[in-house]
């Protein structure tokens, strides 16, 4: 037998140059993490670890995963450098609480900035310069009420709220995008601004460009609000299109100059790298 030592002859190539997302889902979700990559440019990658999530989808079992999540948010590639922290469960934000979640996740993660449904649909929702919106879930009551008192906390007038009556979340994804059109034209109400669509494990972002030809109003859904926002985090200004009016907003931050050329765009010369 011969043994041999070979070496690579070409650089080793950078992986996800233009972002690393690190992404706590949920042990029972089926659609995140395709949902993102569906929506997230070349060159920005996801990466996935995954807190464990008990049915019915209840607020009591959904917050009984807050113990798991800062464990999970660690097994995200060990020892590398992450952009950005994603929590991927709206309801579950709701239920355990948007500042805890950060909290937990910056146990494992100190000094990356975390984003969550809840959070980057509120910001969508500001960005489209939406007052009154409607929502739509695959959620029950319960939650429902949850949810709505979430955004009128945050000044928001939630004119009405549609619920298709779900309590597996496993079961969500299997959701036609057809069925999710429909049930978003009946849910919003005509006065609203526009629709938010909640659940990560719901396919809206298949159904997003649909629904805004129908309402002739905007539409953010939790998986293209999450991609947005930390896309937003990442300083990130490429065009984005086929997912909807939200990604026409600029973004808050320049692109970083150390990551300029690799978009092949000359660095703003008022912009340091990050």
């Amino acid at each position: 037998m011969i043994s041999q030592l070979l070496e690579h002859s070409r650089p080793l190539d950078e992986i996800a140059p233009l972002g690393r997302i690190g992404l706590v889902a949920l042990s029972t979700d089926f659609n995140s993490e395709q949902d993102l990559r569906r929506l997230y440019p070349a060159g920005v990658e996801v990466f996935t670890s995954r807190v464990a999530n008990h049915n019915p989808m209840t607020l009591e079992n959904l917050r009984a995963m807050a113990p798991g999540i800062t464990g999970a948010a660690e097994l995200i590639l060990p020892g590398i450098k992450l952009d950005v922290m994603v929590y991927g469960c709206t309801a579950g934000t709701v239920a355990i609480g948007q500042e805890r979640i950060e909290d937990l996740i910056r146990l494992a993660r100190p000094g990356v900035p975390v984003t969550n449904p809840l959070l980057a649909g509120i910001e969508g929702c500001r960005a489209l310069d939406a007052r009154r919106i409607s929502l739509l879930t695959p959620y029950t009551e319960d939650v429902n009420l949850e949810l709505a008192e979430q955004f009128t906390a945050r000044g928001f007038e939630v004119l009405s709220i549609a619920g298709l009556g779900f309590t597996d979340d496993r079961l969500v994804t299997g959701i036609s995008p057809l069925d999710i059109v429909d049930a978003a034209v009946t849910a919003c109400d005509p006065l609203a601004d526009l629709l938010f669509i909640s659940c990560t494990a719901l396919r809206a972002s298949l159904a997003i460009a649909q629904i805004e030809a129908r309402l002739g109003k905007p539409v953010v859904s939790s998986n293209q609000a999450i991609a947005w926002h930390s896309l937003q985090l990442l300083g990130f200004s490429g065009q984005i299109s086929g997912f909807g009016r939200l990604f026409d907003q600029p973004a808050e931050e320049e692109i970083p100059a150390n990551l300029a050329h690799l978009l092949n765009l000359p660095p703003d010369p008022g912009t340091s790298p990050k």
